[in-house]
């Protein structure tokens, strides 16, 4: 029987995933001076022994004006990189590739952690250690009226978030981390510049769309020279802004085109963030986005968004939508999403896809639970 194509390897670079089973970023905001501890390393951890071809560390602040909240995961020095080379080996060793996303949050940080409210630091934050900071943004526009307004950079801030880039994606790399993910959605820095919603700017950093996307590629293009010429290289990207005069796919096709030709291998096709306007949710309801990528910039794309069970990965897949598919929230509902992932799509589940301890146990049920059937 052939297996199903979300359960076969995908070869990208030097780097075979086991499976076309991706763990989408998922920030925790539960860093200290944006240093990992056991809590990441549980909350990932997990998902190798679930079987997940690769899982990929949430937003990591290239530098500390990068961060969305005081708890985001920072890799802006050689502590942080330290503490995340745990999570990284501890992945690899568990069978699933070891993945990071480099980000800034732009004219989205210095705001509290979500269930604290998510807006704009204040003075009552300040009296309890953790103030809020200076932010920037193509353009001195706020995201929103409880969000900070931005400075609008200088030629000497894009000159610094793109060393900042460089050096997290070499810290990254000595970590031991399989992919470097760049973060140019959501509404954070990169997608600002690329969005003529957020970008007023007037200089070669502006404008046209060539000018939007100059900054986006330049960081794209230093961030993979410091990267192995072996390792894979991907890109989140928000494909649509929903409103009139924002982004549109035919932007996002055409800069994930000139990504590619810098060396992005995959593009992460998710969308919205930059305008508090929601998009209507269905299942699957950003693939439409990774086909139109795939198909549009000749590149691989990862379907992302709302893809709630196997049987709809499968059928993305197979109708050539998307190479990947990466899952957030089903994975922190079910840690074992692959391995009952197999049993959905040939009627046995794998435990082969856990690792050795794991799978010794679930072998043991299933065993227990065959001579209970025939009893």
């Amino acid at each position: 029987m052939t297996a199903p194509t979300l359960l076969s390897p995908f070869t990208v670079r030097d780097l075979t995933l086991k499976n076309r089973i991706v763990i989408s970023p998922m920030c925790q905001y539960s860093a200290v001076d944006g240093v990992v501890n056991d809590w990441h390393l549980v909350h990932l951890g997990r998902f190798a022994l679930g079987g997940a071809g690769l899982v990929i560390v949430e937003a990591s602040g290239v530098e500390a004006r990068g961060r969305i909240s005081p708890g985001d995961v920072g890799i802006w020095n050689d502590e942080q990189a330290r503490a995340l080379s745990r999570i990284a080996e501890f992945l690899k060793a568990n069978g699933a590739a070891a993945g990071i996303q480099l980000a800034h949050a732009g004219r989205k940080a210095s705001t509290r952690r979500p269930w604290d409210g998510g807006a704009e630091l204040t003075a009552e934050d300040a009296a309890k250690g953790e103030p809020a900071w200076e932010t920037i943004a193509p353009s001195a526009l706020p995201f929103s009226d409880t969000y900070p307004t931005p400075r609008a950079m200088t030629s000497a801030d894009i000159g610094e978030v793109i060393v900042a880039f460089r050096e997290a994606a070499r810290r990254a790399n000595d970590a031991g981390f399989d992919v470097a993910e760049i973060h140019a959605a959501h509404g954070y820095l990169l997608h600002e510049f690329l969005s003529p919603l957020s970008n007023h700017r007037t200089d070669d950093y502006g404008g046209d769309l060539a000018g939007r996307m100059r900054f986006p590629l330049e960081v794209i293009e230093t961030v993979r020279a410091a990267w192995p010429a072996h390792k894979p290289l991907f890109m989140r990207i928000s494909a649509s802004d929903y409103v009139e005069g924002g982004l549109t796919i035919e932007d996002s096709v055409a800069f994930a085109q000139a990504a590619k030709a810098l060396g992005v291998d995959v593009v992460d096709c998710s969308s919205g963030g930059n305008t508090p306007t929601p998009p209507k949710l269905y299942p699957g309801y950003q693939v439409p986005y990774a086909q139109a990528v795939r198909q549009g910039a000749g590149v691989a794309t990862m379907a992302v968004g709302l893809i709630l069970n196997a049987k709809l990965a499968e059928t993305i897949l197979t109708e050539g939508k998307a190479d990947l598919i990466a899952i957030a929230r089903p994975a922190l509902e079910d840690p074992n999403f692959a391995i009952h992932a197999s049993a959905v799509l040939t009627g046995t589940a794998d435990y082969g896809l856990a690792p050795t301890p794991a799978k010794s146990g679930l072998d043991r049920l299933a065993q227990s639970l065959r001579h209970m059937t025939k009893a």
